[in-house]
């Protein structure tokens, strides 16, 4: 016997896939949505973490600021320190300096030249006096930039004639200026610079 389906089928059947279409949509919704607040929590907690950690960075950033001011000002108390040290010191080699230049000036003073006069101001000395001879005083210039450990850096300023005694017993002589530089005992053993003169030419008229 021969059966005939007279239903619209063709009809049901499109709306099954109908309705299967939607409900597949539904669901790949339903799967992107989940995927949405996966990512976006995963970043969400990642971020948090990220920002926690840049936290911990400003943290110990300001503290290693800090330990660097402290460190800094503690340098510059140090160099204080040092300079006050080194002024103090300077002070107590200083109170010695008159019998150091003394000694010196007597051992360095040639037969032939007199000194009559000195004068301090600082680390420099200005003395004057007579000599035999303008050789005498270039011997003195001499044994105060290479013989004396003391002294450096003499300056002949003037040189010109002169007499010493009148009458009978007037006799001729060199009269001088020299300004020369004293050390102070740390730097006693210090050589000098190569580019300065040991000798500086004289300044002012020579004799005739």
């Amino acid at each position: 016997m021969i059966r005939i389906n007279l239903l619209p089928h063709r009809e049901e059947k499109r709306k099954q896939r109908k309705a299967a279409f939607v409900a597949l949509m539904m669901f790949a919704a339903l799967i992107g949505v989940g995927i949405v607040l996966v990512v976006g929590g995963y970043n969400a907690r990642a971020i948090a973490v990220q920002e926690g950690r840049n936290g911990e960075l400003k943290t110990a950033i300001a503290a290693l600021d800090g330990k660097i001011r402290q460190i800094a000002t503690l340098k510059q108390e140090i160099e204080a320190l040092k300079a006050r040290q080194q002024a103090v010191e300077d002070l107590q080699g200083d109170r010695n300096q008159p019998v150091y230049l003394l000694d010196e000036l007597v051992r360095q003073t040639p037969p032939g030249v007199y000194l009559k006069a000195f004068r301090q101001e600082g680390q420099r000395v200005t003395v004057n006096g007579y000599a035999q001879s303008q050789e005498r005083v270039s011997e003195l210039l001499r044994n105060m930039s290479s013989a004396s450990p003391w002294l450096e850096r003499p300056d002949l300023v003037e040189v010109k004639a002169g007499t010493i005694g009148q009458g009978k017993t007037a006799r001729k002589v060199v009269e001088f200026a020299v300004i020369v530089g004293i050390k102070r005992p740390r730097d006693k053993d210090k050589p000098e610079d190569d580019g300065k003169p040991a000798v500086q030419p004289a300044a002012a008229e020579k004799a005739t």
